[in-house]
C-alpha cells in the first residue's frame, strides 16, 4: 500500500483569503549582532540566515499584540471581502501552531471578538506548518455534506517570544556549534495572519472552486523538529531529507488521479530557499510559478501558504490552476487543487 489518500471536493469554494502582517520588521542582520560572540567563539560565520536560508527579515507583534489579535482582524477582513455576516458562519476553525494557555482553545476567544453567533462550532486544528490545510480539508467536507453553509479558517502566529528566548539562549556564553544548528530553524519563523472564508460553488459562481488533493503521512520522522513553549530544537538536514522523500512520493502516489504537472501557480510551504529549490528540482517545478513570501516575512508556520495565496491572488486570472503544498512536523503532508 502507498499510504497516499486522495480526495474530491464537489460543492466548496472559497470566497475570500486575506492576510495580516505583523509591523514590526526585524532583520536577520539584528539577530546576527545578537549572536555575534557566539559565532566567533564557535568558529563561525554571521550571514547564515540570509546567506543560506535566504531570509533577510521577519516581522513581530508589537508588545501587548497577541497572535490572536491578528487571527481576529484577518478573519474580520476575510469575512468582509467575501461578503458575508458573522451569523452566517457554521463553523471556525483556528489552525494556529502558537498558543497562550494550554486551554481554553484559541478559537473561543475569536468566536467571541468576531461577534460569531452560538450556533457556529468552533475549536482548534493543530498539525504544525499544515494545519491551516487541513482546515480547509474539513471545512470543504462538511459543505459538501450539507452541515453547513460558510466556513471561516484563521491562523494568526507569533514568533517574538521564542525568538527572543532562543536570541538570549544562543547570545549566552555558553552556546555551542551544536546549540547554533539546532535552535537555527527558530530564527526563521516569522508572525502574521491568514484567513479564508468558503462557503457553496453553486451559491457563488464568483468563488474559486476547491478541487481536491492528496495527503501522506510519514510519521516515523515524529523527531526530527519538536518544539515546546520554551524552545524548539531541529535537525534541519535530516527534516530536509525525509521532506523531500515524502513529497516525491505523495507526487507520484497523486499522478494516477491529478495531473498537477502545469499548473499556473504552486504555493509550497514557505520554509527557505534551500527547501524551495529542493521542492521544486524533486517535483519537476518551474521556479517562476512559485510565489516566495519566506525572504521577507520568514517562515509564518501553517499561515504561511495561505498569506502567499492572500499575497498573489491579484495576479491570478480565472481559471488559473492553483496548488496549495503544505507540509508539517512530523511529518505529514497534503496538497489540494484550487481553480481561480
Amino acid at each position: 500500500m502507498s499510504g497516499n489518500i486522495t480526495f474530491r471536493h464537489n460543492d466548496t469554494a472559497v470566497l475570500s483569503v486575506t492576510a495580516v502582517d505583523a509591523p514590526e520588521v526585524k532583520t536577520s542582520e539584528e539577530f546576527d549582532e545578537r549572536i555575534g560572540d557566539s559565532y566567533g567563539r564557535n568558529g563561525m560565520r554571521p550571514g547564515m540566515l540570509t546567506k543560506l536560508a535566504g531570509i533577510k527579515e521577519r516581522r513581530w507583534w508589537p508588545e501587548g499584540v497577541s497572535f490572536v489579535d491578528g487571527a481576529i482582524e484577518a478573519g474580520r477582513q476575510a469575512m468582509q471581502a467575501a461578503g458575508v455576516e458573522a451569523d452566517q458562519i457554521g463553523l471556525m476553525i483556528n489552525t494556529s501552531v502558537c498558543r497562550e494557555n494550554l486551554e481554553p482553545s484559541v478559537a473561543v476567544r475569536v468566536h467571541h471578538e468576531l461577534g460569531l453567533p452560538t450556533s457556529c462550532l468552533n475549536f482548534d486544528l493543530t498539525n504544525a506548518c499544515l494545519g491551516f490545510v487541513n482546515g480547509m480539508q474539513l471545512a470543504a467536507t462538511m459543505i459538501d455534506a450539507g452541515q453547513i453553509d460558510y466556513a471561516l479558517i484563521v491562523d494568526g502566529e507569533g514568533s517574538r517570544v521564542p525568538q527572543e528566548r532562543t536570541l538570549a539562549r544562543l547570545g549566552g556564553p555558553d552556546s555551542t556549534a551544536k546549540d547554533l544548528f539546532a535552535e537555527f530553524a527558530t530564527l526563521t519563523l516569522g508572525s502574521g495572519a491568514a484567513a479564508m472564508v468558503l462557503g457553496r460553488s453553486s451559491e457563488h459562481p464568483e468563488g474559486h472552486p476547491v478541487i481536491g488533493g492528496a495527503s501522506r503521512a510519514a510519521t516515523q520522522h515524529n523527531e526530527l523538529c519538536v518544539g515546546d513553549f520554551e524552545q524548539m530544537r531541529t535537525d534541519a538536514q535530516g527534516l530536509m531529507v525525509a521532506g523531500m522523500e515524502l513529497a516525491t512520493d505523495l507526487w507520484k502516489d497523486a499522478a494516477s488521479e491529478f495531473d498537477w504537472v502545469d499548473m499556473d501557480r504552486y504555493f509550497v510551504h514557505q520554509v527557505s530557499q534551500p527547501h524551495t529549490t529542493k521542492t521544486a528540482e524533486a517535483l519537476g517545478l518551474p521556479v517562476d510559478r512559485i510565489p516566495l513570501t519566506f525572504p521577507t516575512l520568514g517562515n509564518v508556520g501553517p499561515a504561511a501558504v495561505a498569506i502567499t495565496l492572500a499575497k498573489e491572488q491579484d495576479n491570478l486570472a480565472s481559471g488559473d490552476r492553483v496548488l496549495m503544498m503544505g507540509i508539517g512536523s512530523g511529518l505529514n503532508m497534503t496538497c489540494m487543487e484550487l481553480r481561480w
